[in-house]
């Protein structure tokens, strides 16, 4: 499932394309494709069609676009959705469930294709409701915007009904570290469960989850309440600096379904140190790296660099 890089990097491309552009037309192929969107609200062409949208916003693995209408169009890209830009007249892509026409002032016409193999991801049109701190609803590419600041008003401290319940990710420049740092406090759980959880901290999957965990020498079933501050720090430190690796690097492609908005993979896979590595030596140590079963998955990891510590 894409994760905070690969749906970051959708977002940067169709931001310069969609910023201040208007919607013309909208063709729905696969009606399970709007599984989220709630029709009693009116449908969701009718929704869309005629707006134009104000930027293009991330919080965690949640996309949407504010809409001049007040409303926000939705995206989620669940296992194998893509979000590609086509010149008008190209062909259809394979597996593709929503077209919309677009016409920006500058670039003029585009077509976004909404593609996915399994459907199950989703676009819906939602409401918009204020954040809970007052800050921006969520990453957009727009300078941070301070709490009691005045120079922006409307969408930006709102985010889609759909996506209230998700915690800030470590990368948004409204995420609080010492927020974050007293809610591990209070787990009990294993410290991977725990950056998994989406109302904690958002856009940490299984990989990274591995990847942050094995830099920190941390071990997957290591109680997050166990964690001195100095450790937790750590962690997020490595969650970060492995979040902003793979932003570079395009994120983490393992086949043609994550994508950017051009249809080109990542390569950070290259750069995994134990994510699918089970069977390698560790790079530290030497010790074999395994793979444990964990949450209906596997949980990468060297045995002699994460153990399990006393509290």
């Amino acid at each position: 499932m894409p994760e905070l890089p690969e749906v970051e990097v959708v977002r940067a491309g169709l931001d310069p394309a969609l910023t201040g552009a208007s919607v013309t037309a909208v063709e729905v192929f696969e009606p399970r494709s709007l599984r989220r969107h709630d029709s009693t609200a009116g449908p969701f062409v009718d929704l869309l069609e005629g707006q134009r949208m104000l930027a293009v916003v991330r919080r965690g693995k949640f996309l949407w676009v504010p809409l001049a209408s007040g409303r926000a169009l939705v995206a989620h890209l669940g296992m194998s959705g893509q979000v590609l830009l086509r010149a008008p007249g190209a062909v259809d892509d394979r597996m593709l469930r929503i077209r919309l026409r677009v016409e920006h002032p500058v670039l003029g016409e585009l077509w976004v294709h909404f593609v996915d193999q399994r459907i199950f991801g989703s676009m819906a049109i939602d409401t918009m409701t204020p954040t809970a701190d007052g800050r921006s609803g969520g990453f957009s590419g727009l300078e941070p915007m301070a709490a009691g600041d005045r120079r922006e008003t409307g969408w930006q401290r709102r985010l889609p009904s759909q996506v209230a319940h998700i915690a800030r990710d470590p990368l948004d420049p409204a995420f609080s570290a010492p927020d974050f740092y007293r809610v591990l406090a209070r787990k009990k759980a294993g410290i991977k469960r725990v950056l998994l959880d989406q109302t904690v901290i958002s856009g940490i999957g299984n990989i990274y989850a591995d990847e942050a965990l094995y830099a920190a020498r941390l071990h997957y079933e290591q109680p997050a309440s166990s964690l001195t501050l100095p450790r937790a720090r750590a962690l997020l430190a490595a969650v970060r600096t492995i979040l902003q690796r793979a932003l570079v690097e395009g994120g983490t492609s393992f086949d043609a379904q994550y994508v950017n908005v051009n249809g080109e993979s990542g390569y950070f896979s290259h750069s995994l140190s134990v994510y699918g590595q089970q069977g390698t030596p560790c790079a530290r140590c030497g010790t074999t790296i395994v793979r444990e079963q964990f949450m209906n998955r596997g949980s990468h990891l060297c045995p002699r660099c994460q153990r399990v510590r006393g509290s």
